[in-house]
Order: structure tokens, then C-alpha cells, then sequence
């Protein structure tokens, strides 16, 4: 955890990525058909038993992605079942995996009205498959209604209590989040306040010595004329106090700056290695041991920041951001390249396109500060879509 995050983050459960559940449910698919041939063959069942176990089965194939479809052909299947075969399959248990989908992935209505079909196909299929000597009768069929519908409802209640185990865990994280921007923006009104005191004290200390250099100033003028020798000790003070002040001064704007704590230095073309190191970012640094205008060295890492935090924010998951910086003896080359989702997003002003990398229309500024910053410098940006896809912003700032 951070330490200046005012809120421990509340990690998700763990989870299958969707890649691997749908191997999964392909997986169980191919499991379930695959003994259907070798029954067809080796039993020597009809050819009807072979195309109701893959109508059957063949639905789980979507099962996450559209359950009540899913179950519905699994149900119209084995529908059919009772009209063309009076003994159960292989592929019956198609039903309760279906049963199972529809609660977990569906909503509770469509829960519901799948135990409700389930629990009149469980009485169907008990009376169609059960052919005792003396008939059927309720005694003859009542064992089997009650295996059947105890399977469909422990497949039916499974099913929900994933689902509503799922939704009370995406309710938690929600709310964590709601109370971590809570408390970040408490700490934020927190801090504005502080400065603003450190605001009132700063003007307070250079006020104070200001007033002192003034005073030193003008007894040494009027002093002078009569005795010279007080001139140098007069002189020496409003050096003291100036110096003074200049180190009060430096401290407290350092506590100023937004999002630094203390004193902390400007950046430099240095501090671009800790800026892309450890962060999955694919980076090429050539020339920062050079000397260049501390301003250009600003502009360059407030270049790369900018377009890092809009690659994070806007560019998606999957994004694979590369840096690259080269300076030479003409000046610098940066060029920030993704793989994200480009420009797909409301146009910016410029090359660029406002909504996801800020400026234009989307209500963010950095696309245009990194603009301004590199026009004041006699530099040129640009900013838009990458060939290939993805987002790629440019610069070259002159020595």
C-alpha cells in the first residue's frame, strides 16, 4: 500500500481470465460428447441417441456468454427426448449444467422459471422412463422424481449462490472505491488548506524581513553621512536578513508544489529512468548524461509523464507502452508509442483527440499543456493515431 493512500485498496477475488473459462466450458463440451460415439457404436443405440446427446450438449458451448438460450435448447432438446426415447442418456447431464448456468450467469427471474422447468422435466422424464410390471404408479415414479429434481435443485441453488456471492463482492469493491475517492478527496481539501496556511505564513515571514531590510536600509542612509562605519554593519544585516529570507522562502514553496512533500528537486533528464523503470514500460534512453537547459530537461520529463498517465488512463488493459528519449547535439527526440485503443475517442484539437489524452473537447489540458510547453521551448508536438493501431505522441525540442 502507498503510504500517502488514505485507504488500503481491497484486492478481488481471484479469478479465472475469461480466456481460460472459455477453454473451460469448451473443455467440458467435448468431455461430454466425446463418450457419444463410442455408446452409439459399442451399444448399438439408434442414431437418434447420438443427434439428441449433441443437441443437448452442444448449447453449454455458450453457456457463459448466453444462459437462457443455452438452457433453452438443452431444454427443447430433451424435450424431444421424450417424444423419440424412453430410457435416459448420456447427454442428460447437459440439464442440470444448464440449470446451473442460468442461475449463476442469468438474473434471479430467469432463475427461477428454469428450476420451474426443471422441476416439471424431472416429473416428465421420471414417468417416461420408469416402466415397471404392474404400471406406473405414484409409488413406482416418486423415487425417481425426487432423484432428479434434488439434482436440478442442487445445480439451481449452486448456481445462485455464486451469483449473489459475485454481486455482494462487486458491491464491496464498488464501495471501497467510493470511500477511497472519498478519503483521497478529504486528504486534497486537507492539503489545499494546509497550503493555504503555508501561503499566509510565507507572506508573513517575507513581510517581516522585507519590513527589516527596509529598516536596516534606511538607518545606514540616514546614519551614514555622519559615521561611515555603520554603512558595512547595516549592509552585513540586510545580507543576513535577505539570505534568511531566500531559505524560508525555498522551504515553504517547496511544501507548496502539488503532489511533492518537502523540498524536493526539480526533475531532470535523469530521473527519466526512475520514471519508466519498473512500470512494464519498454524504453530506449540514449544521451541524458548530456548537459542541456534545465528547462528543456523539465519539459522532456513532463513530456513523458503526461503521455505515460494518459496511456494508463484512457489507452486500456492491454496497452504496451515503449519510450524512447535521444539527445544530441540539435536537441531532443521523444516519442511515446501504444498499442491501446487509439483514437477512437472524441477528436482532439490539433493531432490529437481530446477525449482520451486530454485537451480538445474530452476536458482534460494535458494534450495542450505538452503543447504549450513545447512551443514555448521553440519546439514542435504532435500527437494521433499510430499506423497499425494504438496512439504515438512526438517531439522535438531544440538546444
Amino acid at each position: 500500500m502507498d503510504p500517502r493512500d488514505p485507504v488500503a485498496p481491497v484486492r478481488p477475488p481471484r479469478r479465472l481470465p475469461d480466456a481460460a473459462r472459455l477453454r473451460l466450458d469448451r473443455a467440458l463440451v467435448l468431455v461430454l460428447l466425446a463418450p457419444l460415439p463410442l455408446i452409439w457404436l459399442g451399444a448399438g443405440t439408434a442414431f437418434v441417441h447420438l443427434v439428441l446427446g449433441v443437441l443437448q450438449v452442444g448449447p453449454l458451448w455458450w453457456r457463459r456468454p448466453r444462459p437462457v438460450a443455452t438452457f433453452a435448447g438443452v431444454a427443447a432438446a430433451s424435450a424431444a427426448q421424450v417424444l423419440l426415447v424412453d430410457e435416459p442418456l448420456w447427454s442428460q447431464l447437459a440439464f442440470p449444467v444448464a440449470v446451473y448456468s442460468v442461475a449463476r450467469f442469468a438474473s434471479a427471474r430467469a432463475g427461477w422459471v428454469a428450476l420451474a422447468v426443471a422441476g416439471t422435466a424431472a416429473l416428465v422424464a421420471a414417468v417416461d422412463w420408469v416402466h415397471p410390471p404392474a404400471g406406473v404408479s405414484p409409488g413406482t415414479v416418486l423415487p425417481m422424481v425426487v432423484l432428479l429434481s434434488a439434482v436440478v435443485v442442487t445445480a439451481w441453488t449452486l448456481g445462485t449462490l455464486g451469483r449473489v456471492r459475485a454481486a455482494y463482492v462487486d458491491g464491496l469493491l464498488e464501495r471501497n472505491e467510493r470511500i477511497a475517492r472519498e478519503a483521497a478527496q478529504r486528504v486534497a481539501l486537507a492539503a489545499t488548506e494546509e497550503r493555504a496556511r503555508i501561503a499566509r505564513e510565507l507572506h508573513d515571514v517575507v513581510a517581516h524581513s522585507l519590513s527589516v531590510i527596509v529598516v536596516q536600509a534606511d538607518g545606514a542612509r540616514y546614519a551614514a553621512p555622519a559615521d561611515p562605519a555603520v554603512a558595512p554593519a547595516a549592509l552585513a544585516a540586510i545580507a543576513a536578513t535577505g539570505r534568511e529570507a531566500l531559505a524560508d522562502m525555498r522551504r515553504m514553496l517547496g511544501l507548496l508544489r502539488s503532489g511533492d512533500t518537502g523540498t524536493a528537486p526539480v526533475p531532470d533528464l535523469g530521473d527519466l529512468r526512475r520514471l519508466v523503470d519498473g512500470d512494464a514500460v519498454a524504453h530506449r534512453l540514449v544521451g541524458l548524461d548530456r548537459a542541456v537547459p534545465g528547462a528543456v530537461a523539465l519539459t522532456t520529463y513532463r513530456v513523458v509523464q503526461e503521455a505515460l498517465t494518459n496511456v494508463r488512463r484512457h489507452a486500456g488493459p492491454d496497452a504496451r507502452p515503449a519510450v524512447s528519449v535521444a539527445v544530441d547535439d540539435d536537441g531532443v527526440a521523444i516519442e511515446v508509442r501504444d498499442h491501446g485503443r487509439g483514437a477512437a475517442v472524441v477528436p482532439g484539437d490539433g493531432g490529437g483527440h481530446g477525449g482520451r489524452h486530454g485537451g480538445g473537447h474530452g476536458g482534460g489540458h494535458g494534450l495542450v499543456g505538452m503543447r504549450e510547453r513545447v512551443a514555448a521551448l521553440g519546439g514542435v508536438l504532435r500527437a494521433g493515431p499510430a499506423p497499425g493501431g494504438g496512439f504515438v505522441v512526438s517531439a522535438r525540442i531544440p538546444l
